[in-house]
C-alpha cells in the first residue's frame, strides 16, 4: 500500500458503487483516510471493504442535493479524523431523453444533484481548507457536457456547469493552496450500462479512471486541469479563443460577418484564456489597432 497521500482526509461523494467506489479504493490504497458518502447501505459496504484492506474509512449516508448533509458529512470527516484535504465530487444520476420529450422535472433533477450536489458538498469544506491552506477538489465533468451527447441536454448541462464552477473556484482558491481541477471519465458503470459495446466491459474499467484521480488530488496538483481519462488513456480538454476577425462598422458587421464565419472559425493561433476578462481584452487590443 503506497503512502502518497498519508495523513490526508478525503470525501468522495456517490461512493457505494461504480467510479466512486473505485476512487475510495484508490484512494485509501495510497494512504488516504475516506469519508465514503452515498444515499444507502453501500457505503458502509465500501468503507468496510476498505478496512479489511488496512485502510480508514467511515461511511456517510446523505444526499448531495441537500445542503445541511453535505455539512453534516464534512463535520463527519473532520470529527473522525481532524480535517478534509480532498473532495471528489462523483455522485450523479441519469434521466436521459431527448428535449422535446424531457420533463422539467427531469432537467432540474439532473441539474441538482451534479451542480448543487457539487456546489454543497464544496461549500460545506470550502472554508476549512481556505484556513488550513490546503485543499484539492474534483469535479466530475464529461463529454458529454464538453462536446454534447443525444439525449443528454439535461446531464450535458450540467456537466460543462462544473467546468465554469471549476474555473471560477481555481482562480479564488489559488491563494490559499486550493487547487480545484475537473475529471471527465470513461467507464463502464450502472449509469453507462447499455451504452457501450461489450468489449468495453474489459477495458473501459473504473479503476482505470481512477489512477486519473490521484493526479489531481496530490501535493502537487495542477488547478483548472480538465482531464479526460479512460481504459488506460489520459487527454486534457481545452476551452479555446480563436483569434478572429475585427470588422469596422462602417464594413456593415451585420452583413459582412456571415460571410466572414470561417475566419472567425479558424483555429490558427488560438489561446486558452486565462480569464473571462481576456475576451474584452482581446477584442479591445483589436479595436484599437485598427484606429491607430
Amino acid at each position: 500500500m503506497s503512502n502518497v497521500l498519508k495523513n490526508r482526509v478525503a470525501i468522495v461523494t456517490g461512493a457505494g458503487g461504480g467510479l466512486g467506489r473505485a476512487h475510495a479504493l484508490e484512494l485509501a490504497r495510497h494512504g488516504a483516510q475516506v469519508v465514503v458518502n452515498d444515499l444507502g447501505e453501500a457505503a458502509q459496504a465500501v468503507a468496510d471493504e476498505i478496512r479489511r484492506a488496512g485502510g480508514q474509512a467511515v461511511a456517510h449516508q446523505g444526499d448531495v442535493s441537500r445542503y445541511e448533509h453535505m455539512e453534516a458529512m464534512a463535520a463527519l470527516a473532520v470529527a473522525e479524523f481532524g480535517r478534509v484535504d480532498i473532495l471528489v465530487n462523483n455522485a450523479g444520476i441519469l434521466r436521459d431523453r431527448t428535449f422535446a420529450k424531457m420533463s422539467l422535472e427531469e432537467f432540474r433533477l439532473v441539474m441538482d444533484v451534479h451542480v448543487m450536489g457539487a456546489v454543497h458538498a464544496t461549500k460545506a469544506v470550502w472554508a476549512g481548507m481556505r484556513e488550513q491552506n490546503y485543499g484539492r477538489i474534483v469535479m466530475t465533468t464529461s463529454s458529454s457536457g464538453l462536446y454534447g451527447n443525444f439525449g443528454q441536454s439535461n446531464y450535458g448541462a450540467a456537466k460543462m456547469a462544473l467546468v465554469g464552477l471549476m474555473q471560477t473556484l481555481a482562480m479564488e482558491g489559488a491563494s490559499k493552496n486550493v487547487r480545484v481541477n475537473c475529471l471527465a471519465p470513461t467507464a463502464i458503470t450502472a449509469m453507462t450500462e447499455g451504452l457501450l459495446p461489450p468489449e468495453a466491459e474489459t477495458v473501459l474499467t473504473p479503476e482505470r479512471v481512477s489512477t486519473g484521480l490521484l493526479a489531481l488530488v496530490g501535493e502537487d496538483a495542477p488547478t483548472r486541469m480538465v482531464l479526460l481519462a479512460g481504459g488506460g488513456s489520459f487527454e486534457s480538454a481545452h476551452i479555446t479563443m480563436t483569434q478572429g476577425v475585427h470588422i469596422p462598422d462602417e464594413e456593415d458587421p451585420a452583413g459582412t460577418l456571415p460571410r466572414r464565419l470561417a475566419e472567425v472559425q479558424d483555429q490558427a493561433g488560438q489561446v486558452t484564456p486565462q480569464s473571462g476578462w481576456d475576451q474584452a481584452k482581446h477584442e479591445l487590443a483589436k479595436a484599437l489597432a485598427v484606429q491607430s
